[in-house]
């Protein structure tokens, strides 16, 4: 059977049992690329005409997690709603599935993950789909498959499409033997996690598809993320998510890490203003591929000492989990990010006081205060 008559029952498959009320224009369109999954010569594609708009179409692979929904909110606010869909293999809350396109995708079916950039008309894909430090450590096949064979799955559509590209590294992606304090963009990455070594291999892979393919590849280290919005989710740094959860309910809070753990850290409005400023950079001001970002960089003494300004009876106590702790000591004490700010003009607005009493105004902490006062 032809690929035409393939795609027109996969769409027509689609549209029968979508449910999910999205309002997603689904079109199929021309593929041109060169990828290592590229199609046949003697394929047959069914050309269609259609109005393009002067915004990207946006896909966000694994957007239920920390930052996904966050990005998809920045980004329907600048490029429209229905411009920027959402996808993971959870099922999302009413929020979440209201708020615009959502759809599941599975970043280890190609087939169906390369369905949905044809038919969607996506340009750019944002690759949020991972395992986090302290959970694919418990899980090293499944984090091996999700970062690593997802990946690949990623750059070869991409490739193949002629999307511009954003694949997220970390901290995670150095080691004890990195320098530490500070750390540059280059420098010696021996990451002891497989989370590390999958965002090494993110890297390494996205600047080979950039310059064997052509692939519009982006990536920016972040540090820690803090949000108000989401929760912790088996990260190392973590505990400076926790903190104000806790010192909230309960006003107690029981630290994972030393107290003397310094690690740079960054509010989630910075990360996600550093995210569109990298993909919305002409390609002619980027020097590299992969860019440290960062904001600040406090130990969990320093962030409790902030954090008891707001709340004065918050006990800390620190119960060391050895495993995160040994992943703490192998990563950056501070990012050295100085190309991002020269390349890209990159510039933060959160340091710690802003970071802490921004938190606090989301979490609703006022009628804890009052009590305690």
């Amino acid at each position: 059977m032809s690929i035409v008559k393939n795609v027109s029952r996969a769409v027509s498959q689609l549209l029968q049992s979508s449910g999910c009320g999205c309002g997603i224009s689904i079109v199929p369109v021309r593929c041109i690329g060169v990828s290592p999954r590229q199609v046949t010569s003697d394929a047959s594609f069914h050309s269609v005409s259609f109005s393009e708009s002067d915004h990207p179409r946006v896909l966000i692979t694994g957007g239920l997690g920390q930052l996904g929904v966050g990005l998809a909110k920045l980004l329907r606010k600048r490029f429209g709603k229905n411009n920027v869909i959402l996808s993971d293999i959870r099922k999302p809350d009413d929020n979440v599935f209201y708020s615009g396109p959502f759809i599941y995708a599975d970043i280890l079916d190609y087939k169906n993950l390369r369905e949905i950039v044809v038919n969607n008309r996506i340009t750019w894909l944002f690759h949020y789909s991972a395992l986090l430090s302290a959970v694919g450590e418990a899980n090293v096949p499944l984090a091996r498959a999700v970062n690593i064979t997802g990946l690949h799955n990623v750059l070869d559509i991409a490739a193949e499409h002629n999307l511009r590209l954003f694949v997220p590294s970390t901290i995670g992606a150095f080691g004890p033997t990195s320098p530490r304090d500070p750390t540059p963009d280059l420098c010696i990455q021996r990451p002891r996690t497989i989370y590390g070594v999958s965002k090494v291999h993110a890297e390494l892979m996205g600047e080979y598809y950039h310059y064997r393919y052509g692939l519009d590849f982006r990536c920016l280290r972040y540090p820690g993320i803090i949000s108000a919005d989401s929760q912790p989710g088996g990260g190392t740094t973590d505990y400076a998510v926790q903190i104000f959860h806790d010192a909230i309910k309960t006003g107690k809070f029981q630290c994972n890490l030393k107290p003397d753990t310094r690690l740079p850290m960054m509010y989630i409005d910075d990360c996600l203003k550093a995210t569109l400023e990298v993909m919305e950079a002409p390609a002619e001001t980027l020097s590299m591929r992969t860019y440290n970002i960062s904001a600040m960089s406090f130990t969990p003494e320093e962030l409790a000492q902030e954090v008891q300004k707001h709340v004065p009876e918050l006990q800390v106590t620190y119960n060391v989990d050895e495993v995160r702790q040994a992943i703490a000591d192998s990563w950056p004490m501070n990012f050295d990010d100085r190309n991002a700010r020269r390349d890209w003009g990159w510039k933060h607005d959160y340091d710690l006081p802003e970071l802490v009493t921004t938190m606090f105004s989301f979490l609703g902490s006022d009628s804890r205060i009052a009590q305690a006062n």
